[in-house]
């Protein structure tokens, strides 16, 4: 099917709304996490028609694609801890996995108002502590490291699976929070395991049938884009814009999930 035929099909308007936000998705992720809160109700907007555990597959082909991109350019400026990387890695793409498997048994609605509450007390915390992720705040013994790193990324791996939107930024919340990275560290780490979560998710929807290539292709495209954008200017601005970012996105999220709450009563 070429691109004229999938403009037809879907609506010229309605592609291009998924082309912009799939952008706007791109750089936001690739900064501190959180496209999903953009690119996936811009997917559920565009084709309400369409099945969810479809549009869950194409949103995860597009997040794919562009968290790799910001990966590779925050492999370029930061160092690694490759053991560390690899436990927290294979925690959460199992996790993520598992979580993209029951999709339907478990109640969104009780998931939302858990993960409201926990974001209103992480913004909360953020705001009080101005130096929170300024500089690297822990020196935890490997085995510390190894666990709570592990835990991070069975917890956030799974909640991916699952459902997926602020997904970068519960990763990078947590490597600040719980290992003390500063955020510009925490960033490059999530967008790594990012990565495995994503195709850990989409082995299933995949395997399920469950993806729209064409528009997969595209949205990828204008994600890739964006994240390369955004990836150079958090590498360049540091930790100070990563952390203006991170702020803004979990107010949003608040946002997001107390209206769906509130229209869900």
């Amino acid at each position: 099917m070429d691109l004229l035929t999938v403009f037809a099909e879907y609506g010229t308007i309605e592609l291009l709304s998924l082309i912009v936000f799939s952008f706007v998705a791109g750089f936001i992720d690739a900064a501190v996490g959180g496209g999903g809160l953009i690119q996936l109700p811009a997917v559920l907007v565009a084709l309400p028609n369409t099945p969810l555990t479809t549009l869950f597959g194409t949103n995860k082909i597009a997040s794919l694609a562009g968290t790799s991109m910001s990966a590779l350019e925050y492999a370029k400026r930061i160092r690694f801890n490759p053991s560390i990387l690899i436990v927290v890695s294979l925690c959460a793409g199992i996790a993520s996995y598992s979580g993209a498997q029951i999709i339907g048994f478990i109640p969104v609605d009780l998931l939302k108002r858990i993960i409201l509450f926990v974001l209103v007390a992480i913004a909360t915390y953020t705001f009080m502590k101005k130096d929170l992720g300024s500089a690297q705040t822990k020196e935890l013994a490997p085995g510390k490291l190894y666990l709570f790193g592990g835990l991070i990324g069975l917890v956030v791996g799974f909640y991916d699976g699952l459902f997926g939107p602020g997904t970068g930024s519960f990763f990078v919340l947590g490597f600040v929070m719980i290992l003390g990275f500063d955020f510009l560290t925490a960033s490059a780490y999530a967008k790594v395991v990012n990565c495995m979560t994503n195709i850990s998710a989409l082995a299933v929807f995949v395997r399920q049938g469950n993806y729209l290539l064409e528009i997969a292709f595209l949205m990828s495209l204008c994600n890739i884009i964006g994240s390369l954008i955004g990836a150079r200017m958090a590498l360049k601005h540091g930790n100070s814009f990563i952390r203006v970012v991170f702020q803004v996105v979990v107010i949003c999220l608040i946002l997001r999930f107390g209206y769906d709450i509130c229209i869900q009563e």
